[in-house]
């Protein structure tokens, strides 16, 4: 691999990552439409997965590190767990966002291999992407109340939509955004959860890939391309987290739909 091609998937990942666009469709139709084979490298893709997290970390970094803090003193205190959840903003998040994780990675774990499936198949990606851009323009009808947060059911539905998002084609950020915008919950606080709760995921599928590669030999020339991929997706994640909030800050959520029917019609004509 050389250079040039690791700056350029690693600005790909980060930045479909995290807009509402799906990273996963891309790849598919990408493959499919240009005749090149993008995945296959499982090392590659550890590292610039872990370049989309960092990059996750880095912008919350507060919000994790206060959530971190506050699950330390409730493990040091079990009496006080109850508490903590009425009164600690962050253990609350902490806790919405463990049980959220739920449904993704039971779905992850239960149906892998019909999962893995759907790479194989553009045309369902495709239409899948017009499924995604159909839930974002939809959210142009909500009025999200001004300062809601996510509450226990907002999470666990909000959890479901990023499990039916490991479909590639359906945005995990615009599945799970849409789902708190159209349960009420705030522009601010949908982006935040949907953010933070793709920390456990994307953690999860890193960790396992790692696993999986730990023993594969990695040239010592390719270091420096595998470096350059995971800081680009690194910058763009960091990019594209910014630019979705201030979209969503706008009311414009919904742009991004226009953007899915091309994509996924392209996919549709030309495959």
């Amino acid at each position: 691999m050389t250079v040039l091609k690791a700056l350029l998937l690693g600005l790909i990942q980060g930045l479909t990552e995290f807009l509402p666009v799906s990273s996963s469709g891309h790849l598919v139709l990408g493959e499919a439409i240009l005749q090149v084979p993008f995945s296959g490298n499982m090392a590659f893709e550890v590292f610039v997965h872990f370049g989309t997290f960092l990059s996750l970390v880095t912008f919350f970094r507060v919000d994790v590190v206060r959530m971190l803090r506050s699950s330390v003193d409730a493990a040091r205190r079990p009496s006080s767990i109850p508490q903590l959840y009425r009164d600690d903003q962050y253990f609350r998040y902490a806790a919405l966002i463990l049980l959220g994780s739920i449904p993704a990675a039971v779905v992850g774990l239960s149906v892998e291999d019909q999962v893995a499936g759907f790479f194989s198949d553009p045309k369902l990606v495709a239409v899948m992407l017009l499924v995604t851009g159909s839930v974002l323009i939809l959210t142009r009808k909500v009025k999200p109340q001004e300062g809601r947060d996510v509450k226990l059911g907002s999470s666990i539905l909000m959890g479901v939509a990023q499990a039916v998002a490991v479909i590639p084609g359906i945005s995990r950020a615009g599945s799970t955004i849409s789902t708190g915008l159209f349960l009420g919950v705030s522009r601010e606080n949908s982006a935040r959860f949907s953010f933070l709760l793709a920390l456990p995921a994307i953690f999860g599928a890193t960790a396992l890939k790692v696993s999986e590669v730990i023993f594969e030999y990695v040239p010592p020339e390719m270091l420096l391309s595998y470096l350059v991929g995971t800081v680009a997706a690194y910058a763009s994640g960091l990019v594209a987290i910014k630019v979705l909030l201030e979209v969503l800050k706008k009311g414009k959520f919904s742009w991004f739909a226009y953007y899915c029917y091309l994509v996924g019609s392209l996919g549709i004509f030309l495959i």
